[in-house]
């Protein structure tokens, strides 16, 4: 839907496992977070045609939400939750409730006016399922693992080995229904096979990076190394020079490219001679590591942004 920025009527909407509160034209509404919510959301909101709804990523309970809202052709942008709290306290808002927050939406909305959410694709959709539910799997085990490492007895040891089995089988599981799924939509496919050119990207890295970061193909070099969670951020301040850290972006993406680079700076020849020479420079290995993620989901970006990039031998 497209709308005039001077016409757009930011709606603020504070989402909670089983309540939604809307700030909807200086008035607040108490919603249940269900389809029948959703429904009475999308009602209200009819009446308000230049209306734009913004919340804030709330760990899964937004999504059903934000569909219903994209399959109404209703504008709907997902905010960062520690950016919208910033906003709130430059305001001198300490006070933290499900209305106020809802307000504070809706003025975060008309400050800076954000880009619609992208809608993504069921397919998009499940494979994001099937990625979450691998990495919870994964840490299930790794859990257990800690465990059995205080038990001493037979029995906690022989039930960690046999939980530690069905955990394992569940993974493998999950690895053959994402590359299936994948195998099945066609523009998926196509770049997975893009992802897993580049030595060290498998198929799990390449269902990662494409279940967690829709965006990739589509985004510049500094906000794909951004959104990653790649990009150094300086901290300087007169004349003190800090040491440039990196900070924020999404967790479930670095730590697939943290495995990929990896095996990427031992067997791509660009990747591996980049890491020494960092090395060389005196640079710590978790930083030339760093340096090296960043350089590979640039590479990424542009393998699927770019259907003539090739890579260099």
């Amino acid at each position: 839907m497209s709308q005039n920025n001077t016409n757009i009527l930011y709606v603020g909407l504070d989402v909670a496992k089983l309540a939604l509160q809307l700030h909807l034209a200086g008035r607040f509404h108490s919603l249940a977070n269900d389809a029948k919510g959703h429904a009475q959301l999308l009602k209200l909101l009819r009446a308000h045609p230049a209306a734009h709804v913004v919340c804030e990523a709330t760990g899964g309970y937004e999504q059903a939400l934000v569909r219903a809202l994209q399959a109404a052709a209703l504008p709907v942008s997902i905010i960062e939750a520690g950016r919208v709290r910033y906003f709130a306290r430059a305001q001198g808002q300490r006070a933290k409730t499900d209305p106020l927050d809802a307000a504070v939406l809706s003025k975060y909305g008309a400050a800076f006016k954000p880009a619609p959410t992208t809608p993504v694709s069921p397919q998009q959709q499940q494979l994001a399922a099937l990625t979450q539910r691998r990495r919870q799997l994964i840490q299930l085990r790794t859990n257990e693992r800690n465990h059995a490492e205080h038990y001493h007895d037979a029995f906690g040891l022989r039930q960690t080995r046999q939980l530690c089995k069905i955990l394992e089988k569940q993974i493998v599981q999950c690895d053959k229904a994402m590359v299936t799924l994948i195998a099945q939509d066609a523009q998926l496919a196509h770049k997975a096979n893009r992802l897993k050119a580049i030595p060290g990207v498998g198929p799990v890295v390449a269902a990662t990076m494409l279940a967690e970061m829709p965006e990739l193909g589509k985004l510049n070099r500094q906000s794909v190394a951004a959104l990653a969670g790649v990009a150094p951020y300086n901290r300087d301040s007169g004349n003190q020079n800090g040491i440039r850290r990196v900070n924020g972006g999404r967790m479930a993406v670095r730590c697939a490219l943290y495995m990929a680079t990896l095996s990427a700076v031992r067997h791509d020849r660009i990747l591996k001679e980049f890491y020494l020479r960092l090395r060389a420079a005196g640079k710590k290995p978790l930083v030339a590591m760093t340096a090296c993620m960043r350089k590979l989901v640039i590479l990424m970006n542009q393998l699927l942004k770019y259907e003539n990039f090739q890579l260099a031998n």
